[in-house]
């Protein structure tokens, strides 16, 4: 990896970082479109990089700072946590099957999906 590399990964993972702490957004949102569009990752590169990367910080000072103020529900985390585990494998295993484009293409859509459902029809807090 060349330096101008690693400075580029270095800022996708900082915008990332300050992004999932400020708003709870994941690697998807941020880090996935970034290497792809920034870097020329394959799609499939671009998934299983952010997924290794979020292994541990997910986990940690974010996570502790809501926990803190009293925004995290333990029990919805665990039992989410289980079947994301279980759904991560399962959702790795097909996506590493299906053509780069067809991937692509679903992921974008699905960005478009969440926000115009966000923008147009979204559910007052509970």
């Amino acid at each position: 990896m060349d330096l101008q590399t690693a400075i580029v990964i270095a800022v996708i993972g900082m915008a990332a970082g300050v992004l999932g702490g400020m708003l709870g957004l994941g690697g998807a949102i941020i880090i996935i479109p970034a290497l792809v569009m920034l870097l020329g990752f394959s799609q499939q590169t671009a998934q299983g990089t952010a997924l290794l990367m979020m292994v541990f910080p997910v986990g940690g000072l974010a996570a502790f700072q809501y926990y803190q103020s009293g925004y995290i529900d333990i029990k919805a985390a665990l039992v989410m946590s289980i079947f994301f585990f279980v759904g991560g494998y399962l959702g790795a295993k097909f996506a590493t099957q299906v053509p780069q484009i067809a991937l692509k293409k679903g992921f974008a859509l699905l960005l478009v999906v969440i926000a115009v459902k966000m923008w147009f029809f979204d559910k007052p807090a509970v």
